[in-house]
């Protein structure tokens, strides 16, 4: 894929021209002369025009009538490559610039900057043919400089800091620490560049240590070539999950999920998926490879055929929702029935609730009232109504415990409805658990969705309604007489810390309403009378 000859020509130019001014810095290290680096200033202009060249040319392109995907993403990442090389030179005119003001020279240690700056020219010189050849091995070495102009940074670093214990000279060195710093930098520049290079090469923008992640965990399974890489989702914990479409041995398409992230979160889903394939077998994805590496992890998972149940509940038909409803809940009583152990579980709705406050303030700080006085009636503030109800939940665990999703929202439960089956995903939270914790965060998860159309809205209360009747008989049948009092707990949690992911000011009013109207009503029954509370479901979930 060639890239029109405006962009192409200038990219040449730039780099030809950034190749000169590193000669010019290369040359003033090895002998610092006020000339050399007179001759390196005065090019100041010359990288910024031909990278201005480049991303005007880039932009130009990219609005001049629709583009395919692929072509949209080179052109980006020849922009990023442009910004950068224009950085590397600035960069260049810095380092010069402050090693100018050392009083002595010596103190500079100017020739052992010579060996990382030809490493940096040399980096530089392979970039074009990274770039036109799509040649990722080389834009892993084009990135991994960076490592190595750490390790000399490093090293000088110590070496101007020892010298400056002692000595009257430490503004010297300070411009030596300085003028370290801007070579430094280049390091990360240059694995900018590595990344718009790997992007371009797999389809998706990628970050370096992502990239390792990747090829990690398709070790011997196929080249960057034949690799197609889709974004799915940016997780709140930070992990970023992608299809991932393969060429199987015999030419055909294998679909995939990766997964990666932070170590400890990855691996609570490897853990996650492995038991619930021990427990309820068929309902999680099978793990085809997991990879770690220092502080982060990756996941290959399988790929699973249907639709989120979002999706069927914004946009299925209602024949489609009501058969995947009955399937949901066929799937959910079983693994239920299945599970069922007679440890008593605590859900501890409101420490949760406790814990997330905070995050929900933030973004809502109207919401922070302490206990205030209304025509001589006092009301409480809303974590004084959460500190009450926390005594009275501690004194009512569930009966038994069941194996539960954990975080049982709706994109998180798929249909198929040709194999007419159920599949969880994101189970890093699943284990033992009171069964009223899935319940709560799934009916709050329907609320939520910020959807204003009538009959949506309507079509999403009843998806609400119907699981808590479900839930509800399922509860008499289990003899859970505490059931509708703890689901009233785990209701106002999910009502008031989803309001953290929820900017519309409005809705969230509404969410946090509800919280303190069922925890009001909560704190009013009798102790010992706990059995006996209901909620207006259909009025809490109607608007």
């Amino acid at each position: 894929m060639s890239s029109p000859d405006a962009i192409e020509e200038n990219v040449s130019f730039l780099l030809a021209e950034l190749d000169g001014q590193l000669t010019r810095l290369i040359t003033y290290f090895e002998a610092p002369r006020t000339e050399t680096a007179l001759q390196l200033v005065q090019r100041a202009g010359y990288a910024h025009n031909l990278s201005s060249r480049v991303r005007k040319a880039c932009l130009a392109e990219m609005i001049r009538g629709k583009k395919a995907e692929a072509r949209q993403l080179r052109l980006q990442g020849i922009d990023t490559i442009a910004r950068n090389l224009d950085l590397i030179s600035r960069l260049a005119r810095r380092a010069v610039e402050q090693a100018e003001r050392i009083d002595r020279q010596k103190l500079l240690r100017a020739d052992t900057y010579v060996a990382p700056l030809k490493l940096v020219r040399k980096t530089v010189a392979r970039i074009q043919q990274a770039l036109e050849a799509r040649d990722s091995k080389l834009a892993v070495q084009i990135g991994q400089t960076r490592t190595d102009l750490g390790v000399f940074n490093d090293r000088l670093f110590r070496t101007y800091t020892r010298d400056m214990q002692g000595t009257k000279h430490t503004e010297d060195l300070a411009f030596g620490l300085l003028t370290l710093n801007e070579i430094t930098r280049m390091g990360e520049a240059l694995q900018t560049i590595s990344e718009a290079i790997l992007s371009i090469n797999i389809g998706q923008s990628v970050q370096f240590e992502r990239y390792f992640a990747l090829r990690s965990v398709l070790a011997g399974v196929a080249r960057d070539e034949e690799i197609t890489l889709q974004p799915l989702a940016e997780t709140r914990s930070g992990s970023a999950i992608s299809s991932v479409n393969l060429r199987g041995t015999r030419g055909e398409t294998v679909a995939a999920v990766f997964k990666d992230g932070d170590r400890r979160k990855v691996k609570q889903e490897r853990v996650g998926v492995k038991s619930w394939n021990s427990v309820y077998p068929g309902l999680a994805p099978e793990i085809l490879s997991y990879e770690k590496s220092g502080k982060s992890a990756a996941l290959l998972i399988e790929h699973l055929e249907g639709e989120t149940f979002e999706d069927i509940v914004l946009g299925g038909t209602d024949d489609a929702l009501a058969e995947a409803q009955n399937a949901l809940h066929k799937t959910v009583r079983d693994i239920w029935r299945q599970t069922r152990t007679d440890d008593p579980a605590e859900m501890k709705a409101m420490e949760q609730l406790r814990k997330r406050m905070k995050d929900v303030y933030r973004l809502h700080r109207r919401h922070a009232r302490g206990t205030q006085n209304v025509n001589g009636v006092t009301v409480p503030g809303f974590d004084a109504l959460i500190s009450a109800a926390a005594a009275r939940e501690a004194q009512l665990p569930a009966p038994f415990s069941v194996y539960i999703h954990g975080d049982f929202n709706l994109d998180n439960v798929i249909y198929d409805p040709v194999g007419r089956k159920i599949r969880f995903i994101d189970l890093h939270r699943s284990r033992y658990m009171d069964y009223v914790q899935d319940i709560s965060v799934f009916m709050v998860s329907s609320y939520r969705l910020q959807v204003l159309d009538a009959g949506t809205r309507a079509r999403i209360a009843k998806v609400a309604t119907d699981m808590h009747q479900m839930a509800a008989k399922f509860a008499r049948r289990q003899k859970d007489p505490t059931f509708e009092y703890r689901l009233a707990l785990g209701l106002a949690r999910s009502f008031a810390s989803s309001t953290r992911f929820v900017v519309d000011q409005s809705h969230a009013r509404r969410m946090i309403l509800r919280a303190r109207y069922i925890l009001e009503s909560a704190l009013c029954v009798p102790e010992g009378k706990e059995a006996r509370f209901k909620l207006p479901i259909r009025m809490l979930f109607s608007d």
